[in-house]
């Protein structure tokens, strides 16, 4: 099949927490719908609930928030707030600390 549908529906998620020595607030739990895992390209969708934890890119990343709100905080402190219907591409290289401040879900696909 050429195309496929980016759906939940009839995908077993996978439920996670941060590893405990980035996480910086909360107790966050992500949930992952893996829709296409294929040579180095993998593609999906992720929620979590509130919390924060630090991150180290190492690979590209394009994001879609479909809802909630949460705020990237660069190595230098600049913040860039996510909400729905927000579009990003996230570059190796990036360091920071991602925040969930409301539960939110995105489309992702990483290129690794």
């Amino acid at each position: 099949m050429h195309l496929v549908p980016v759906t939940r529906d009839g995908i077993e998620p996978e439920v996670a927490r941060p590893d405990p020595e980035k996480v910086v607030a909360g107790d966050p739990v992500h949930i992952t719908w893996n829709i296409e895992e294929r040579g180095g390209l993998y593609a999906g969708l992720w929620q979590s609930t509130a919390g924060a934890w630090r991150v180290d890119y190492t690979e590209w990343e394009y994001i879609r928030i479909l809802s909630g709100h949460s705020i990237l905080t660069d190595a230098a402190g600049a913040e860039t707030h996510l909400r729905g219907g927000d579009s990003w591409v996230i570059r190796p290289g990036f360091r920071g600390v991602w925040t969930v401040v409301e539960t939110t879900l995105k489309e992702y696909v990483i290129l690794a």
